[in-house]
């Protein structure tokens, strides 16, 4: 028999609430969010340079400036963040890619939605970055570098 919504529901909210009793999972975050960091500014200096040196489009900056970003945070999450969840690295790679793709898309809808409400080009980047960092995490720790069974 199928488990129904409610007991989904209970078993998920469980889950999570053992999840954030754990210290590991916060200095998990910790380190994720000090890469984030990384990655951000690297994401926003590839940007700027795209945007302003090579007179690129916004879009096509965030673009150029998301695969700078996403080889160094690939990088040091693996070295660092996630290292006792190695695993194959062209696996973790593409796994780690499809989230941060899923990121850039969802980064890109609201750079858009920014600009267009009249926010600044680098200013929006900067935002929208910010409010996508939750969702690259939770990708990322739950899939990309998941621990194996």
């Amino acid at each position: 028999m199928d488990p129904t919504p409610a007991t989904i529901t209970t078993r998920a909210a469980t889950r999570v609430g053992s999840s954030l009793r754990k210290r590991s999972n916060w200095e998990q975050l910790a380190k994720f969010c000090v890469v984030g960091a990384s990655g951000y500014a690297v994401n926003l200096v590839a940007y700027t340079i795209l945007l302003d040196a090579a007179g690129l489009h916004y879009v096509v900056a965030a673009i150029g400036s998301f695969l700078v970003a996403v080889a160094n945070n690939y990088t040091w999450n693996r070295l660092w963040t996630f290292r006792g969840q190695r695993g194959h690295v062209a696996y973790q790679g593409l796994r780690f890619l499809v989230v941060s793709a899923g990121a850039l898309g969802a980064n890109l809808l609201l750079l858009h939605l920014l600009v267009q409400a009249g926010v600044g080009e680098i200013l929006a980047q900067a935002i929208a970055i910010m409010l996508v960092m939750p969702l690259n995490f939770v990708g990322n720790k739950l899939w990309s570098f998941r621990r194996r069974a």
